[in-house]
């Protein structure tokens, strides 16, 4: 039987492959790609980052990787790691780069785009259920707080926050208000982090005010996705999240089925 790789084996595997650096979530969807693990947890892309980042603060010189840029890294023995790398000025304070900058958690932790309405059995608290890449643990993100959008088709509608009451029940609550026949989707971006099992955290007491801006900017254009900017937004560097199916809706789509051919006998 085939032993899995651990994920150190498995990212030096990929870096190791590249003929340029990667950000993490590129390395973790190559482990995937690559079928290099099998339990991947909640965050692949995540781990991949603390992995990382842990050798070199841990290990210092004698990590196998080098950091050439926020989230992005290559082997420190590769011909890339003796380019020399610029810093741009900058007006706003430079944020030090530590295992904490890098965290997957920075202002937002988790978000998803244009998920289905009718992909969900609507109650007080339903479940929006996502996972960060394909076979990994599905989270739930019922109970996240941030910001979020309503659809018309491609059309944003309304724009609402969550904060006294969860993502799950402001959706729910506009299935039966003024908005109730006009939004077919909705996009969301989450402040709770998501561990490594899938559970949400607690909302940070503060954030660095140097994070805020290209927080916000990233936040726009992700949501608006203006014509004049051709890349996502370079500073939400989490992985989106996929929508799954609520598995109610499943079971309701088979007993109707059986209802229907019962009814042709």
């Amino acid at each position: 039987m085939e032993t899995e790789l651990t994920w150190r084996q498995a990212i030096l595997k990929v870096l190791g492959a590249s003929a340029t650096a990667l950000h993490y979530n590129e390395i973790a969807e190559q482990i995937i790609a690559e079928n290099l693990r099998k339990n991947l947890g909640a965050t692949p892309a995540a781990t991949v980052n603390a992995q990382i980042s842990s050798s070199i603060k841990k290990d210092g010189v004698n990590s196998p990787y080098k950091r050439v840029d926020k989230g992005t890294f290559i082997l420190a023995k590769s011909d890339l790691a003796m380019l020399p790398s610029v810093e741009p000025s900058k007006l706003t304070p430079t944020v030090a780069s530590t295992d904490e900058t890098e965290e997957q958690y920075e202002i937002v932790s988790s978000f998803g785009m244009f998920w289905r309405r009718n992909a969900i059995e609507w109650q007080a608290s339903p479940k929006l259920l996502g996972m960060q890449k394909i076979g990994a643990t599905p989270v739930d993100f019922n109970k996240q707080l941030g910001i979020y959008l309503l659809y018309d088709g491609r059309e944003v509608i309304y724009i609402g926050r969550t904060t006294d009451r969860p993502l799950g029940r402001r959706l729910y609550e506009h299935t039966s208000d003024r908005l109730a026949v006009r939004w077919d989707r909705f996009s969301w971006f989450g402040l709770l982090p998501v561990s490594e099992i899938g559970s949400l955290g607690v909302l940070p007491v503060t954030y660095d005010a140097a994070k805020m801006i290209p927080a916000l900017e990233a936040i726009l254009i992700e949501a608006l996705e203006p014509r004049q900017n051709r890349k996502r937004g370079d500073d939400l560097a989490v992985a989106e999240y996929i929508q799954l199916e609520d598995p109610e809706i499943q079971k309701k789509r088979v007993k109707e089925s059986l209802v229907l051919a019962m009814n042709k006998l």
